[in-house]
This record gives C-alpha cells, structure tokens and sequence, in this order.
C-alpha cells in the first residue's frame, strides 16, 4: 500500500495529484478526516470538490473506500452524491464505507460552533463540521458508527447521545434547538443505510493479498497532525502516515512508497502559527494568482514563502520518500522567489521545526531568480528546475511531479532520482 498526504498545512493540491496516478491503483482508500476535507479536481473544464468520497472516484474502473478514520456525516455525504451522479459518476458501484466510520450528528456541529465562540480570541479557526466533538465521542467511547445504523436499538442510541450533547450544550448557554436539520439527517440516514459497507481491514488485506494496488489517501496535512502539528491548532485526527495504518487497518510493514504533496509556497487557513506569512502585496498576489480560497469554507487563505524547516519536518516523520511540488505556476512573474532555509529562534539558528513556533521564530531567507509565464507554458524553465533541485538538496527526497495549473493535463512527471 502507498501512501498520499500533504506536507504543510493542508490545501496543497492532494485531489489533482490522487487523480493523475488513480489510474496506477485498483483501490483509493481515505484515512482520516471528514468533510473537513476539500479536495478539488479540474478535468474537461470542470471543477469538483469532494469532502468525503475518495479522489479516485472519476476514474473507472476503482474502488474507493472511505476507511474507520473518517468521520461521516450523512447529509454532506449525500450531498457530494447527488453532484457526483449528475455529473454522471455511477457512485454505488465504485465506493465502498467502513463499518467502522464514525457519524457526525447535528449536535456535533452544535458543539463545535458553540466551543469555538467559547474560545473567542483564542479559536482555532474550526470548519465548523462538527469534526472535533465527533472525534472526541470516538475516543470517549461515547461516539455513533456506521454499523449502528444496522442495529435494532439505533433509535435509542442516538437518542441518548443527542441528551448527552444537549447536556453540554446547556453549559455553554447554548440557545436554540437542532430539531430543523434533525429531520433532514435522519432522511440522509436512511439513504445512507443502502450504501455497501465492508470490515475495511479485511476487505484491504485481502485486496493485498491478491496483488491489488493501494493508495491511502489523506485530508488535511502533516502540520495539522492532533500530535506533530502546531498544537493547538490543529485537526483532531493523525494526518501523517502512522494515520494510514490506524485509519484503515493495515499494518506498517504493508506500507510503501509515502507521497508527500506541498505547494512552491505555504498556504494556512483559520488560526495558529505561520513562520512565513506575508501579510503584504506578495502576499496578497498569491493569494489572487492561486485562487486561494478554501474549497470547503470559502475563506482566503494566508499566503507566505515556502517553508524548508517545516516541509523537512513533514518528510521525518511521514518518512516520505518523494514529494509532489503544486502551483509552481503561482510564482510566474516573480523577479525573486524567496525561500525559508532556517528559523532564528531566541537568537539561535537551526533548521529544525520546534515543538512551539507561536512566538519568537524568525525566517530567514535564500533569494532565488524567479521564472516567468512564457518559459512555464514549455515546461519547466531552468529557473524553476533551480528551485527544485535546491528543494530537494535540503529535505534530502526527489521530487518526482510538478504541477503548472490545475487541470491533470497540466503535469510533469520527473524521473525519481536519489537525492544525496
């Protein structure tokens, strides 16, 4: 099993790039996260975003399993169905669910609205999809899967847990009632319920077993791991390549090649730490080049130079072995390209990623000749080809894809060498 997943704070591009190489896997399988996700793919002129569903599902002929480390809520779910069947997608034959996968409620999403305003100044930047309080039930032990849909008593577990969350609710002085979107999660249920649903452990160790190809796909991104991220602002599930293994039931022996996907600059949504941020006219104009926006929230997106510290970090403990480098094409026109080669902390210089980059941490910067439009619309310009080779002396990994705009089509695949 290979696995795909992003190296800085999510967004990086991991939709195209599960797109371009689906066709190499029999099985697309995702790990962690929930609709959280927004995973974007443009083919034909067309633009999709997916929030659940694996990023293989447009290519035929693959199965696309959404694993235990999802959380699921039925009615974005059915939603992201709906769009994907009227674009002519026979989903039911190409998506299988874990029994295992847990739900989101209507009331997790009140908790995590209502947590968030708890925290004023100090929120996290929450999506706001309930995926938090979700996870929290699941290690609590309190939480709702997907075979309880099966059980006889389901109506009496979800009752009980919905007082619970009330209960919570209450404390926060939370006013008002989920009654209006209970209704239309409870249809969503009911759909849900038709959906094949397999033990994703044994239906992935037996796709194994018979020599099928799989690639394990993540959400979010490494610096937004529950452990390794810029805690607290962070997602609440693994999103580094240990995560695979626990999202899907597959052991780390099993694991192959480890892809780690990061943009030719850094991009953040919501709160937390950003060593590289340029809250200027740079940053600005990348925000504008690179449509930066989030897929699932619309918010913009803090824009800032790449990070070498920070994407050394990713690749030590994913244990990537190549990287897939987006939006190159973003820094056309730019006369100098910067690059952050070490942090200053405290006076100190290291190339290390601390435990805290909240305070004190200051970039330092490598001054590169940038590339223009022109020489990207031939392939990759000698610029560029710098850029990279520089990329891949400091984090020690080839990088083996780049990516000149959105469409697949738009895509260099790069002979995976060695790197000293």
């Amino acid at each position: 099993m290979d696995v795909l997943l992003g190296a800085q704070w999510g967004d990086e591009g991991k939709g195209k790039v599960v797109d371009v190489i689906a066709p190499d896997y029999d099985v697309i399988a995702r790990f962690q996260g929930g609709p959280n996700a927004g995973h974007t793919l443009i083919f034909e002129g067309t633009k999709h975003v997916l929030h659940t569903i694996p990023s293989g599902v447009f290519r035929e002929g693959t199965v696309n399993l959404v694993g235990n480390g999802v959380v699921v809520d039925p009615v974005i779910f059915l939603r992201e169905v709906r769009s994907l069947e009227a674009a002519g997608v026979n989903i039911r034959a190409a998506l299988l669910l874990s029994r295992r996968a847990h739900l989101i409620l209507p009331t997790h999403r009140a908790l995590d609205a209502a947590s968030e305003a708890e925290k004023g100044k100090q929120r996290i930047g929450s999506t706001l999809k309930g995926i938090g309080p979700t996870y929290m039930d699941k290690t609590g032990r309190n939480g709702m899967r997907l075979s309880d849909l099966f059980q006889p008593d389901f109506a009496e577990r979800y009752a009980s847990l919905v007082r619970k969350h009330e209960r919570l609710l209450s404390q926060f002085g939370h006013e008002g009632s989920v009654k209006e979107t209970e209704a239309e999660w409870l249809d969503a249920i009911e759909q849900l319920r038709s959906f094949s649903t397999v033990d994703c452990e044994h239906y992935l160790d037996a796709a194994l077993r018979s020599g099928k190809r799989v690639l394990a796909e993540g959400a979010q991104g490494t610096l937004l791991d529950i452990d390794f991220g810029t805690y607290p602002y962070v997602t609440s599930s693994s999103t580094i390549s240990a995560g695979a293994c626990t999202g899907l039931g597959v052991a780390p022996n099993r694991i192959g090649t480890i892809t780690g996907i990061f943009k030719a600059y850094c991009t953040r949504v919501g709160s937390g730490p950003f060593p590289t941020e340029l809250n200027d006219a740079v940053g600005e104009r990348m925000r504008t080049a690179g449509h930066e926006f989030g897929s699932t929230t619309g918010r913009p997106r803090r824009c800032g130079w790449l990070d070498l510290p920070a994407l050394r970090f990713a690749v030590m403990v994913n244990g990537i072995s190549e990287l897939a480098m987006m939006k190159a094409d973003v820094l056309c026109g730019f006369d100098t390209v910067r690059i952050c080669t070490h942090y200053k902390v405290n006076g100190q210089l290291t190339d290390r990623m601390p435990y805290d980059v909240t305070n004190g941490i200051e970039p330092v910067y490598e001054d590169m000749r940038g590339w223009d439009a022109a020489s990207v619309a031939q392939g990759v310009p000698s610029e560029l080809e710098t850029y990279i080779s520089r990329i891949e002396e400091a984090v020690g990994v080839p990088i083996t894809l780049v990516s000149l705009g959105p469409d697949r089509k738009e895509t260099i695949h790069r002979k995976a060498e060695r790197v000293a």
